[in-house]
């Protein structure tokens, strides 16, 4: 530090060293403080796995326990050390220190207990006896993950019916839309058709990210609902339905669909339609060993990659069942539903992941919407001719990206030259993945449908068909899209496609020949 007149220079010395030392000090005094805090909320966790052991947890009204600060600790602000989860503190009189009164809310929590986890032998825990591979019906048993007062302790699978809509759920909870104590009323809510049993419903190999049983549930078991009070709902349901696409009444028109008055039912191409509505529901052990990977590994990364939002993952191990927040699927059968499951009778296939933009909204730059009325019209066209055909439309936008990764890309890809030959990479630069659909669960729903073999598959893509044929179901023949049903905007998706192995009867371009397909930019439009 500067000398001042009078100073000695052993004097500046040593107020030198007094500085570093009160530096010091307050830099302990931080440490200590933070120490005091991660030791408060150990205890806090100590003391709910405690509670939650004895059958009880927290109680959200009343504070957290704490230790005192040891003598000597900086103070911890009245502002943090009140805070609790009402926003107004844990003291009396904090409620009154703000100059307005807050609004008065509503209370929709039935209890003030939060469980957080359960534990095999913990007083009241009876999971419903699942076995997922037996063949016998009752032995099975059904999946039970309902969170209800009456439920809780039954349960024997982790996560929520319905799952990606589960949230909507909580805050129609919250508030107090709903009631939490409602009972399902299933009356005339059975399959419109009947499916199975196969063979594939009592094989743990063939099926493992659906329940076979899904569709039965409540009627199959309904003893266990009555007798027991335990929450069971399906998650799979059938109906029936007609379709109308613009499209299809030019496919009449030109020929392409016949009316035939019972699947293609008249000139606006109107068809006949039974669908198959699917929630995911995930046995671990099966999963893990579709991925080649151990069961603890996937618990771990699911519940540290879904925020921790399902600790039953780690804590619950005799738990084997899991029902994710992601979407599901929906199976489109034209013709006799039966004949899905013959292998006397041909089938047309096509497996659609879905594209928003494309299938709802038309976008050309890329072929999803055009693809996915080919694959109608082949499949209503082979049921006609006394087969069956099969749409089976996943939720899997963007490649399972997500649409906002999808714009992303897009944006880069508009913003730049939008090059075949970059197609790919554009997406695992900001993703850094190209493609996280993993096919590998997908097949599932061809083994519940009793599907044996695929006459026609309406896909190009590789990774479709390589995991329906690893599942032991072939595939007799490949059909591309039509080259006149491609977009022109959607050639950079297509020929890039076709180049990293998608199936084409046509010509596979070369790197060089890439460079020279490009997308149109976004103020390349006529006028």
């Amino acid at each position: 530090m500067p000398q001042t007149n009078g100073d000695h220079p052993d004097t500046a010395s040593l107020l030198q060293e007094i500085l570093q030392s009160v530096r010091s000090l307050k830099q302990d005094q931080v440490q200590l403080a933070s120490t005091v805090e991660a030791i408060n909320g150990r205890v806090n966790v100590l003391a709910g796995v405690r509670q939650s052991q004895d059958g009880i947890a927290h109680d959200v009204m009343l504070p957290s326990p704490r230790i005192s600060a040891m003598p000597g600790s900086p103070r911890i602000p009245p502002r943090l050390r009140e805070s609790s989860i009402d926003g107004y503190g844990t003291n009396p009189d904090a409620r009154h220190a703000t100059s307005a009164s807050p609004p008065a809310r509503r209370t929709s929590i039935a209890t003030s207990k939060i469980i957080l986890t359960t534990h095999p032998g913990q007083a009241g825990v009876d999971p419903v006896p699942l076995d997922w591979g037996s063949a016998d019906l009752r032995k099975r048993g059904p999946v039970v993950v309902s969170r209800s007062s009456s439920t809780i302790r039954r349960r024997n699978a982790v996560g929520a019916h319905g799952g990606s809509y589960s949230i909507y759920y909580a805050l129609a909870v919250a508030s107090q839309q709903i009631n939490t104590d409602h009972k399902p009323d299933f009356t005339n809510t059975e399959p419109a058709v009947t499916i199975g049993p196969f063979p594939s419903w009592s094989d743990p190999k063939k099926i493992v990210a659906m329940d076979p049983l899904g569709h039965l549930a409540p009627w199959l078991y309904k003893d266990i609902i009555d007798n027991e009070g335990v929450e069971i709902r399906p998650t799979i349901a059938v109906t029936r339905a007609h379709m109308k696409i613009p499209e299809l009444e030019d496919s009449v028109r030109q020929g392409r669909l016949v009316p035939d008055g019972k699947i293609c039912l008249n000139a606006t191409g109107e068809l006949n339609v039974t669908k198959f509505a699917v929630e995911p529901v995930w046995y671990l052990p099966g999963v893990a060993a579709r991925f080649g990977i151990d069961e603890g590994t996937l618990r771990r990364s699911l519940f540290e990659h879904t925020g921790g939002s399902y600790p039953e993952l780690i804590t619950r191990n005799d738990i084997k069942v899991f029902l994710p927040p992601i979407g599901g699927l929906t199976v489109y059968c034209f013709g006799d539903p039966a004949k899905m499951s013959d292998p006397n009778v041909k089938l047309a296939l096509r497996v659609h992941d879905e594209c928003n933009g494309s299938d709802v909204f038309g976008s050309d730059i890329c072929t999803c919407r055009p693809y996915l009325i080919f694959g109608i019209e082949e499949a209503v066209k082979c049921a006609q001719a006394g087969g069956s055909g099969v749409v089976i439309y996943f939720r899997k936008e963007g490649r399972a990206l997500g649409e906002v990764t999808k714009y992303l890309v897009y944006n880069a890809r508009k913003r730049g030259s939008d090059k075949a030959s970059e197609y790919f990479k554009r997406t695992e630069n900001i993703a850094g993945v190209k493609d996280m659909r993993f096919q590998a669960l997908m097949p599932d729903i061809l083994h519940w449908l009793g599907i044996q073999k695929v006459d026609r598959m309406l896909s190009m893509s590789d990774m479709k068909h390589d995991a329906i044929v690893e599942q032991g179901i072939p595939i007799l023949e490949r059909v591309p899209i039509p080259e006149e049903l491609i977009p022109e905007d959607s050639r950079v998706e297509i020929d890039a496609k076709i180049h990293a192995g998608y199936f084409t009867t046509g010509k596979v371009m070369t790197m060089e020949e890439l460079e020279k397909v490009h997308g149109r930019a976004w103020e390349d439009v006529d006028h």
